[in-house]
Formats: structure tokens, C-alpha cells, sequence
């Protein structure tokens, strides 16, 4: 029964948009939704791993060259949904960067801003045209990409932390617009994964990915490193039907991270976008 079930393309007939799609989280996702039966358009400044994952995926699939910071870049994205597939059912709002790290009277005016106009501007920009169109359908599905650094403080550098509590805060706002033109608006909060982003914060190489691995699997309470595809898996569960009654809603996909505190091995394993941040010394 396993297998049938998973056979039968949960996101069947459906048509997404993915921000920060080449990559990481991203990419991940637009894996599952394609295997899932959806037709996704990939947004990305990363045009050639863009074009490549598009070229892998095939005819489900279109890229176009997305900086989320600029809203026509995403109006062109969700249009070309429309254009391309007919209609926009899934927005996932997923691009996103570190950014602006540092203790806090050190921290660059510049940097902050720049990582806000990425990680909440972009989201907005997201949630903003995607409304335009489901609204119009009478259904549809915003995701957004929050952290754990947006339900606990000491999870991230300041900026980081400040927009990722903010894309919850937005998404429960916009929920309670929405919801009674059938659109669902939720949020995933991803603990530690492992991805090229996460790698370099860790180690200071993004391709030292088997080494981020190791030090995501140490700090797990699963004993576990987090991947793209537990995500993503996260994101076809709120994109499907069968979450039809969720809405204003943060899944934390992170191991127990935020939810149990006191355990040994969390509070011996530094954080290390903490350190990065500059809050607390390196060992």
C-alpha cells in the first residue's frame, strides 16, 4: 500500500512557483514536486544550475532569472506560471541567504538592509503577487521559508533572526486575509540542513558538505542530519489537499531543536551560524 500511495502524485494538476529554486532547499523541493506531478516554475539568480536542474526535470518545468529583491522579477515569475501552465497554485517563497552577521553595534547598516530586502522584502514580493492570481482562482497554497532562528533567539546572526521571526508573523497576518478567498498561507522552519549554504557558515567551504553533515548529524537530538528532501517532504505535505485545513501554521522540521531543551549534546554543540555571527568566542 506504501507504494501505491506514494505513486499517486499528491501535487497532480497543480502548477508552483519556486523561489531560491536552484539549490539547497530549493532544489529539493522542486524535485519532490515534480516526482509529486506538479509543473514547477524554478526562479533563480543561479542561471546555470538553474538551467541545468531545468534541463533535468523536463518539460514539467520552466526557469526564469528571479532576484527576489525586485517585485517585477517576481510578478514576471508568477506570470510565467500562468502563462506557461495556465494558473498558479503553489507559491513557495524560499530564496534566501545568511547575510548581515556580527554582534550587534558591529553590524554593517548596509548588510542588514540587503539581507532584509532578501529574506522578508523577497517574501513579500512573494506572498503579494501570488495573492493577485490565487485570489482570482478562488485557491491556492503560499509557503514560506522561515528557521528556527524565527521561533528561538541564539539560532542565528540578528538580521537572520529578525526576518525569519518576521516571515511568521507575516504569514499569520496574510492567513487571516486570504483565508476566505481559499488560499492557505503557511510557513516550514527548517533546523540545521544540509546544504552548499549551510556548509559554508560550518566549515567555510561550500562543498564541504560531508563535513557540515557530520557536524549537523553530532548536534541532532535524532542523531540525524537534516537533508533538502526532509524539507521539502515538509512542503508537499502543506502544497497537497491533504492539508486542506491548515492555514496560519509553522511547521518546524528540525529534530526537536526548539521543542527540547537541556539536552547535553545541543548545549556542547555551539551553533555554528551562532559563531559565525561573532555572539559567542570560537572554541
Amino acid at each position: 500500500m506504501g507504494n501505491e500511495s506514494s505513486m499517486r502524485g499528491r501535487l497532480d494538476g497543480k502548477v508552483a512557483v519556486i523561489t531560491g529554486a536552484a539549490s539547497g532547499i530549493g532544489e529539493g523541493t522542486a524535485r519532490r514536486f515534480v516526482e509529486e506531478g506538479a509543473r514547477v516554475v524554478l526562479a533563480d539568480v543561479q542561471d546555470d544550475k538553474g538551467r541545468t536542474l531545468c534541463a533535468e526535470l523536463g518539460d514539467r518545468t520552466r526557469y526564469v532569472h528571479c532576484d527576489v529583491t525586485d517585485e517585477s522579477q517576481v510578478s514576471d515569475a508568477v506570470d510565467t506560471a500562468v502563462s506557461e501552465f495556465g494558473r498558479l497554485d503553489i507559491m513557495f517563497n524560499n530564496a534566501g541567504i545568511v547575510g548581515a552577521v556580527g554582534r550587534i553595534a558591529e553590524t554593517s547598516g548596509d548588510q542588514w538592509n540587503r539581507t532584509v530586502d532578501i529574506l522578508l522584502n523577497g517574501v513579500f514580493h512573494g506572498m503579494k503577487h501570488a495573492a493577485r492570481v490565487m485570489t482570482t482562482q478562488n485557491g491556492g497554497v503560499i509557503i514560506s521559508t522561515s528557521s528556527t532562528a524565527g521561533i528561538m533567539g541564539g539560532l542565528g546572526p540578528h538580521c537572520y533572526t529578525a526576518c525569519k521571526h518576521a516571515i511568521i508573523g507575516l504569514t499569520k497576518s496574510v492567513a487571516s486575509e486570504l483565508a476566505r478567498h481559499g488560499v492557505r498561507v503557511n510557513a516550514i522552519s527548517p533546523g540545521n540542513t544540509v546544504t552548499a549554504m549551510t556548509s559554508a557558515v560550518m566549515t567555510g567551504d561550500a562543498e564541504a558538505i560531508d563535513v557540515a553533515a557530520s557536524h549537523i548529524e553530532k548536534s541532532s537530538l535524532l542523531g540525524i542530519a537534516g537533508l533538502p528532501v526532509d524539507i521539502a517532504n515538509a512542503a508537499v505535505y502543506l502544497a497537497s489537499d491533504e492539508a486542506r485545513y491548515v492555514t496560519g501554521h509553522t511547521l518546524v522540521v528540525d529534530a526537536g531543536t526548539t521543542t527540547v531543551a537541556g539536552d547535553g549534546r545541543f548545549h556542547r554543540q555551539e551553533s555554528a551560524i551562532l559563531r559565525e555571527a561573532g555572539i559567542r568566542e570560537k572554541a
